[in-house]
């Protein structure tokens, strides 16, 4: 890449630290190129006031505020969840389902403006520079990529701060409140600082830390009762209401951060090969993912939900290594979308300090049979069959035995 080429730069832009501090670097470092900002809006709420107003100062000539908040949820967040996708077990992916949508109209809008290159303000630490690059490269595969942290001098996040205060870049945060995060709809993530030692406990009690939730022991002292009504494995309503994806997800998150639901605070393999410590707030994240395993529960045949398990780390690795814009995650897409034809019903909860307490489940696509499953006496059922299959399922292991035996 020629920097006497690059005359106008496409820059996906949040205002926080790095993209702030990147739009000066930009017009120092690329010959005073032309800087278009773009800010995909994925429910990250407050965060975009008075986000044009600072692009315009800081060297923009303009700034889009692109809402795909919906498109967001829809199209990839409830995929994530009718697949169970979470990442090695327990995130639940707030981050990287953003990010492909996000990269999507980045480039959409680079090749409208006759872009000569897509920024993005990614260190070299992490996963997003290969979740933006992977979506660029799915739809823009020669666009030229300028990726600041693979070429400034900056070390840290203190350099950082340094820079903006030397360009008078106005800032949200201090030194003392430093935190990576990331927010959108799905949940808010929190890196740095103290969280980088495993054994520090986080802050949950001090004021403006979390956002999204209470800590679970300053939730209410009686629990919340909610049902949830999926249609084919998606959430379609609350308590009885339909709502829109956005809406739905809305209610669950207040409701459930006001019972302390989904605080997850993790240690995850990055792609880069580090440990990486963060804290999440995902509360109705949290309580989609539950209830949609629950309803799987009484709709799913044994061996399709055991293999859906094995499908959904799959769906959650791919999620997480940028990889939404591939045939493998199309081909298990259409996998699951047939698993979900009969996961319809209804899950109530009972929130209370943390916990999602089950407190029941239908569908008139239920497997679940009473009469089958009764300790009491049935007719359907005849215990005696037992007797044939279990001395032909332990019939392997007896002669395994035998042969260990002959031969000590």
């Amino acid at each position: 890449m020629n920097k006497a080429d690059i005359k106008k730069v496409v820059l996906a832009y949040s205002g926080g630290l790095d993209t702030s501090i990147i739009i000066p670097w930009l017009k120092e470092n690329y010959n005073n190129c032309e800087v278009i900002a773009v800010s995909g809006n994925v429910g990250q709420a407050s965060e975009l006031e008075g986000l044009e107003e600072k692009a315009l100062k800081t060297g923009a000539s303009k700034l889009y505020i692109e809402d795909l908040t919906r498109e967001f949820v829809e199209q990839v967040g409830f995929e994530a969840v009718k697949a169970g996708a979470k990442y090695e077990g327990d995130y639940l992916l707030g981050t990287a389902l953003a990010r492909p949508i996000i990269g999507k109209r980045l480039v959409e809008i680079a090749l409208a403006e006759g872009a000569d290159a897509i920024c993005h303000g990614c260190t070299g630490k992490g996963n997003d520079q290969v979740r933006f690059e992977m979506a660029v490269r799915a739809f823009a595969p020669d666009m030229p990529i300028i990726a600041p942290w693979r070429e400034w001098d900056i070390k840290s996040r203190e350099e950082e701060i340094e820079y903006a205060e030397a360009h008078n870049i106005p800032l949200k945060i201090s030194r003392e409140t430093n935190y990576s995060k990331d927010k959108n709809i799905w949940h808010l993530s929190h890196e740095g600082l103290d969280l980088e030692d495993p054994m520090n406990t986080p802050l949950y009690d001090k004021e403006g830390f979390l956002e999204m939730c209470v800590a679970p022991w300053n939730a209410p002292d009686e629990p919340t009762s909610i049902t949830i009504h999926f249609e084919k494995g998606v959430a379609t309503a609350v308590d009885g209401v339909e709502l829109d994806p956005v809406e739905l997800l809305t209610k669950l998150n207040e409701v459930g951060g006001a019972n302390g639901i989904g605080l997850d605070d993790l240690v995850e393999n990055r792609m880069v090969g580090m440990k990486s410590r963060g804290l999440y707030e995902n509360p109705g994240a949290a309580i989609l993912y539950r209830a949609h395993q629950v309803l799987e529960t009484i709709t799913l045949d044994r061996e399709t939900m055991h293999y859906k398990e094995l499908v959904g780390a799959k769906f959650a690795e791919l999620l997480y290594y940028g990889q939404w814009y591939t045939p493998l995650r199309e081909s298990l897409q259409a996998f699951v979308d047939k698993t979900q034809e009969t996961v319809t019903g209804d899950v109530k909860f009972k929130l209370y300090k943390g916990n999602i307490i089950n407190d029941g489940v239908c569908s008139p696509y239920s497997l679940y049979d009473e009469e089958v499953a009764t300790f009491d006496e049935d007719t359907v059922y005849d215990q005696t069959d037992s007797k044939g299959f279990i001395s032909l399922y332990t019939l392997s292991t007896k002669v395994y035995a035998r042969m260990k035996e002959k031969n000590k």
